[in-house]
């Protein structure tokens, strides 16, 4: 078991501060969802718990240890992955080289991924945005951390790609935490825990099926077995 969290964590960018105050825990092993829209700091808490961004006030703790002054380098060697939105691979390396950096064997990462087998000695940087996205995927799969933090993990993916994705994420035994701007469909009926983020601050956190029966309800439509919308509005975002 593992688990991270935020206590009133405070982020500031210069002037402006994205995060205010959020507390949030994400245990593990299990997936957790960082729901917002863009600028709601969901981005943002994924960087702060890898260290990669400072707090200017709040505790990051891991497995009941304040790690707020432990530097990001530290945080991945004890098995904390960043999986960032942009800039996830190196891009001058193939695809060969960018999996032999986590792991000297790569079968895993290509039973997950069977299209990178042809790719393997491309430069990752002439890879689609989608390929990009499954070689960094990879990468996470293959360093076998004990916290995976991915910012959009299936963008750029099709769907079957992106289901195969969080098919992968939920079966890894660690504490995954995604950000994303809406509820992945391939998410449905899977269990996760959410936190959802609106301008800064936590406005849920809760169990996937409570937030759709919640936003089922505020579009006015009660949710049909299994969690499905019945015919009716969507709530945006």
């Amino acid at each position: 078991m593992t688990a991270v969290s935020l206590r009133h964590a405070r982020v500031r960018y210069g002037p402006l501060e994205a995060l205010h105050g959020v507390t949030l825990v994400a245990p593990g092993p299990a997936l957790t969802v960082l729901l917002g829209r863009n600028g709601s700091g969901r981005s943002t808490v994924l960087r702060a718990l890898a260290g990669t961004v400072r707090l200017s006030g709040g505790a990051v703790v891991w497995d009941g240890t304040d790690v707020t002054r432990m530097p990001a380098h530290e945080r991945a060697r004890r098995g904390m992955c960043l999986v960032p939105e942009r800039q996830a691979v190196f891009g001058s390396l193939t695809v060969r080289d960018n999996l032999g950096l986590s792991a000297p064997d790569a079968d895993a990462a290509l039973d997950a991924y069977p299209q990178l087998r042809p790719l393997l000695p491309r430069r990752a940087g002439t890879l689609s945005g989608g390929e990009q996205r499954m070689l960094a995927v990879s990468r996470a799969l293959l360093a076998r951390a004990r916290v995976v933090l991915v910012d959009e993990p299936a963008q750029g993916m099709s769907p079957a790609v992106a289901a195969r994705t969080y098919e992968v994420l939920a079966s890894l035994d660690a504490c995954v935490i995604v950000a994303e701007q809406r509820m992945p469909p391939a998410l449905r009926g899977r269990p996760a825990f959410v936190h959802e983020l609106r301008r800064g601050s936590v406005v849920f956190s809760g169990e996937a099926g409570e937030l759709e029966r919640r936003r089922a309800v505020a579009g006015g439509t009660p949710p049909r077995p299994g969690g499905r919308r019945g015919p009716g509005p969507r709530p945006p975002g």
